[in-house]
């Protein structure tokens, strides 16, 4: 019988293998792919964004978010570093983000490989886990491998990018012994519309404000570089309201984001200092302050042609166009698939899993790490830093 079998081999699995295995403990990693840590090679562009220095329990997320706290502390949240130069990877941080030093994922991919190997874990890929039972001890794919197993580990990731693996079936292990499943849905994902103009603002980087409101209420804002595509809006600050609004759109809610493409303290003032300036006509004043593809859009929707003069604007319609500079609505239909999410929110609710140790509450030597769990990050390495965290959290607890 195998003392700590892992289901997973991605960046929380290979964690809590080798957490496992400096206690003392006999580690076997079944892997679905031909080799371990597929998913780390695409992270942060293949650069592997592993943390960051802000790194505010705000930047995390769940259904039941008075309960993060208890899962990521401050302790916890130091361990990461210390697992790291444990590794023996030299880190470096641009912008708050931490990379190794190389700025290759591979880096990160092949120590935690190099350290499974020199702790003896065994490493079985190309097995996929179809069915557990548990009876005197757990029973791994009993028509097919019978492997037996004290404890066993789930870290098979969520639905997010399948390509790399994750199909879900860690839900489905997990349902079979009693856990709740929160649905999983795209997160850190595109959000998709169904206007007509997409095709003209198509390949646009530009930085913005964007705000999220849910049945016309207020949720949250994020500023930064957005890129407008042919079905929507991509980028950095995208992805960090995405969870929210994917799971408004699941329950059927309205969903809207306001763009402010003059991100300024007042600017109404600036297009009016601009305007006395120059004394260029609308379509050329704006294209001084936004992308040009933008500006007849923008005139268009305002209803003003633009080859006026600022101040021949009516107060109104003046208004009007700082509203759609400032707050253009585009109302969200739905969210690019799962296989263009970078993580999904949802999964085993954080009440149904000891908080000090991550094992189940319903099934005794039972444990689970990452994005299983409903526990989600924004951009910017904290998705990874929860994997981190709660492969140290398992891997040290498992019995």
């Amino acid at each position: 019988m195998k003392e700590v079998v892992i289901i997973g081999g991605g960046a929380s699995g290979l964690t809590a293998a080798i957490t496992a295995a400096r206690n003392g403990k006999k580690v076997t990693i079944l892997e679905r792919n031909n080799k371990c840590g597929k998913k780390i090679l695409i992270t942060g562009n293949g650069r592997c964004n592993f943390w960051n220095e802000d790194n505010d329990i705000s930047h995390f997320h769940s259904s039941t978010p008075s309960l993060i706290k208890n899962f990521i502390t401050e302790e916890r949240k130091q361990s990461i570093l210390k697992f790291f130069d444990s590794l023996g990877i030299i880190s470096k941080t641009k912008n708050g983000y931490y990379y190794p030093f190389s700025n290759q994922a591979f880096t990160v991919q092949n120590a935690l490989l190099l350290e499974c190997n020199k702790l003896g874990i065994e490493i079985i890929n190309d097995i996929t886990v179809e069915k557990i039972i548990k009876k005197d001890c757990f029973i791994i794919n009993p028509n097919k491998e019978n492997i037996k197993a004290k404890n066993i580990i789930i870290s098979a990731g969520s639905k997010a990018a399948p390509k790399t693996g994750s199909d879900g079936l860690g839900y489905t292990l997990a349902k079979a012994f009693n856990h709740s499943i929160i649905t999983p849905l795209p997160s850190l994902v595109q959000l998709k519309g169904n206007e007509k103009f997409f095709k003209n603002w198509s390949g646009i980087r530009t930085d913005v404000k964007v705000s999220l409101f849910i049945n016309n209420t207020f949720i949250k804002s994020e500023t930064g570089e957005i890129q407008l595509t042919d079905y929507g809006i991509s980028g950095i600050c995208i992805f960090n309201i995405s969870g929210e609004a994917s799971k408004a759109l699941n329950e059927h809610k309205n969903v809207t984001i306001k763009i402010n493409f003059m991100p300024f303290e007042n600017p109404k003032d600036e297009l009016k200092k601009l305007n006395k300036n120059t004394h260029k006509k609308i379509g050329e004043l704006l294209e001084g302050i936004i992308h040009y593809k933008l500006v007849d859009i923008i005139l268009k929707k305002s209803n003003i042609q633009r080859n006026l003069l600022l101040d021949n604007l009516s107060s109104k319609e003046f208004d009007t166009l700082i509203n759609n500079l400032t707050s253009f609505e585009l109302k969200i239909t739905s969210t690019h698939t799962f296989d263009h999410a970078q993580v999904c929110c949802g999964g085993i609710p954080l009440n149904e899993i000891n908080e000090n140790t991550l094992e189940s509450l319903k099934v005794k030597n039972l444990y689970f790490t990452g994005e299983i769990i409903d526990i989600d990050g924004d951009c910017g390495g904290y998705n990874l830093g929860w994997a981190w965290i709660s492969g140290i959290i398992a891997g040290k607890n498992v019995k």
